[in-house]
């Protein structure tokens, strides 16, 4: 089936972004992956491709365009070489959608053209220890100054996906106590330098997957916050956070689609050039068959993705929807990669094959941005269930 989703811009973008990861990712990927990170100056380079400013408004070094397109390319051509952007693509996909709701004029001046250059790395803090997805339940606190020049900030997070690169981080902290109609209430976001005195940096924790994308623990003991680095509205962060659920919850979605496409060609690859008993394995009907049935099953999601991509572009793409997609593409990509890996026999459980490591970095997908529980549970109430 032909696609529609991408014009020519796109495809001269991908043709561009193919050839940097096969020069400037590929030949030191495997060093990532056992240091565990992207090196820092790594995010210089995918500043000087203009990787972070596509959606930045032209004012501040940005490309000035409202399309999540680019960032598909990106995600269809990192998990075609196998390979991960450290943890950079929380920088686009999370941060900066707070920034450009958010931030004031005043913020966006000092904020974006450090984004766009990749000398500011961002991050999102939310999780912490002990509260998981209950976001209401988070314990860390930015109280207001007596003279009310700064918030003072303690608590800890878990889980920040680019927490140790980061110069900027987004906290949710509490800024007043929740109310008994409503336990969201009193949560803020504020625009963390991480430089403050009294911001630290916990253990790099070790995943299952995404080796080369670094996730941290944080902790703040009387973090000074000058009060314009107040992101929005005072105990209204748990509203902000709500409202970009969609384009995150779709980002998952097509990177996963992305990840069954790549899974798919590494599979076939190893088959036609693997030999058992005298034959190429993709000679088997067993074989033709599995890789067929994956193939119909990457179709599938290949549209549903696109779909997505189209209703997040127009503005049009809903909560139930975003949920919908996330969970098909991430409950195939699970089935395609693990079908893939089992096709390479013993030599798909060994970390210098791809489909190793992508069956590992797949697993997360269907537990980050809601679990497929929750996105059940989101779909049927939108049913009337």
């Amino acid at each position: 089936m032909r696609r529609t989703v991408f014009n020519e811009d796109h495809e001269a973008f991908r043709e561009t972004l193919r050839a940097f990861i096969e020069a400037e990712v590929v030949p030191v990927y495997d060093e990532w992956f056992a240091a565990g990170q992207a090196p820092r100056d790594f995010y210089y380079k995918l500043g000087e491709l203009g990787i972070f400013g596509i959606n930045v408004p032209e004012e501040f070094g940005g490309a000035g365009l409202e399309s999540h397109k680019f960032e598909a390319v990106l995600y269809e051509e990192t998990a075609r070489a196998g390979v991960q952007f450290g943890g950079s693509g929380v920088h686009v996909l999370l941060a900066l959608p707070y920034i450009k709701m958010l931030a004031t004029d005043e913020q966006k001046k000092r904020f974006l053209p450090k984004f766009v250059s990749g000398e500011e790395m961002w991050a999102i803090a939310m999780t912490e220890p002990g509260t998981g997805s209950d976001l209401a339940g988070m314990k860390s606190t930015a109280k207001l100054s007596e003279d009310g020049t700064h918030y003072v900030l303690n608590g800890a997070k878990t889980f920040i996906t680019g927490g140790v690169h980061a110069d900027r981080v987004i906290v949710c902290a509490r800024t007043s106590a929740p109310t008994a109609e409503d336990r969201r209430h009193g949560i803020s976001l504020f625009a963390v330098d991480t430089k403050s005195e009294g911001y630290s940096v916990g253990r790099k924790l070790d995943k299952l997957g995404l080796k080369t994308s670094d996730t941290a623990e944080l902790a703040f003991v009387d973090v000074k916050v000058p009060v314009e680095d107040l992101l929005g509205e005072e105990n209204k962060g748990f509203y902000y956070l709500g409202h970009n659920l969609a384009s995150e919850r779709w980002g998952i979605a097509f990177g996963a689609y992305a990840q069954a496409k790549a899974a798919v060609r590494f599979a076939k690859q190893y088959v036609q050039e693997r030999t058992v008993f005298g034959k190429p394995v993709a000679h088997f009907q067993n074989t033709k068959f599995e890789l067929a049935a994956c193939q119909a099953e990457v179709d599938a999601a290949e549209a549903v993705a696109d779909r997505a991509t189209e209703a997040l572009d127009a503005g049009e793409l809903t909560p139930a929807e975003a949920a919908s997609a996330k969970l098909f593409c991430t409950e195939v990509a699970h089935r395609v990669i693990d079908r893939c890996l089992q096709l390479h026999g013993g030599y798909g459980y060994m970390n210098e094959y791809p489909i190793a490591r992508l069956y590992a970095d797949n697993r997360v997908n269907r537990i980050y941005g809601g679990t497929s529980e929750i996105m059940k549970s989101i779909i049927a109430k939108d049913m009337g269930l």
